[in-house]
């Protein structure tokens, strides 16, 4: 029996429809998937937690539910049709792509300050303590629901961005825009627990895991123009790389591949 524990900062019913997700993803189930009651028993939970897991699964197209007929997995096709926005919303890439994320996600702009910068964040952005920052924080929302909370700061000199700029615009192209010339950027990938405030407005418990992204965009001069907290929900975001062999063939290792600009599908949104 895989057993869903309260230990873990999860709703029950989230983590059966996690680990049911990931089966389906593995081609499992090919014959059906199992009744209510057997998963009641393999998960060790009430039948009213499995049906809201089911229910998650359906609405994504993963599964159709039939009375009388039992639950099977939709053929790859269809689910991959049906859930293409959701799938390329949840792959990560180093930059925003604009065209995908104006067509297929949403911006609800929380607040927009002039604040003074914090210690850590001065380290990051090399200002002095207290200077002043743009502190922007925003909730990108998909079709399923609440994708990721975002905290901006950017030196005030370089953020003559309002609201509506910020809820119509990703925030690198606002900078291009007022003449920044991006050059790179490094990240962290780790992971955050949810705090009161972010939990209400990603929808999750408090406690609940979520993968963390910060990142620090350098200009063409490799000055730090914008640092970047992403808080992001697990169950619709995926970071996805592809990597190559390199090196001889007794020392060789594996590297980093990012996709040219012209191999980006615009109608693939990568929210950050």
């Amino acid at each position: 029996m895989r057993a869903v524990t309260s230990a873990v900062p999860v709703p029950k019913y989230h983590q059966v429809y996690l680990v049911l997700r990931e089966q389906l993803h593995e081609g499992r189930f090919s014959e059906g998937v199992p009744g209510e009651i057997a998963l009641m028993h393999e998960f060790g939970v009430a039948r009213v937690t499995v049906r809201k897991a089911l229910g998650l699964l359906a609405a994504e197209r993963l599964i159709r539910r039939t009375p009388g007929r039992g639950t099977v997995p939709l053929p790859a096709s269809v689910a991959r049709r049906d859930t293409l926005r959701g799938d390329s919303q949840r792959a990560g890439s180093l930059f925003e792509n604009p065209i995908g994320l104006q067509l297929h996600t949403q911006i609800k702009v929380l607040s927009v300050r002039t604040v003074p910068c914090p210690a850590s964040v001065a380290e990051a952005l090399e200002m002095v303590e207290g200077e002043p920052v743009q502190k922007a924080q925003r909730v990108r929302l998909i079709r399923e629901g609440p994708l990721s909370h975002i905290t901006t700061h950017v030196p005030q000199a370089l953020a003559p961005f309002g609201r509506r700029d910020l809820a119509r615009k990703p925030i690198l192209m606002l900078l291009e825009q007022s003449g920044v010339q991006v050059g790179r950027a490094t990240q962290v990938i780790s992971a955050r627990l949810a705090d009161a405030e972010v939990a209400r407005h990603l929808d999750v418990a408090v406690g609940s895991a979520l993968l963390s992204v910060q990142r620090l965009v350098l200009d063409r001069r490799d000055r730090p123009v914008l640092w970047l907290l992403g808080l992001y929900r697990p169950d619709r975001y995926a970071y996805r790389t592809e990597l190559s062999r390199v090196g001889r063939i007794d020392a060789r290792v594996w590297v980093n591949k990012l996709p040219s600009p012209a191999a980006v599908d615009p109608r693939s949104s990568r929210p950050q």
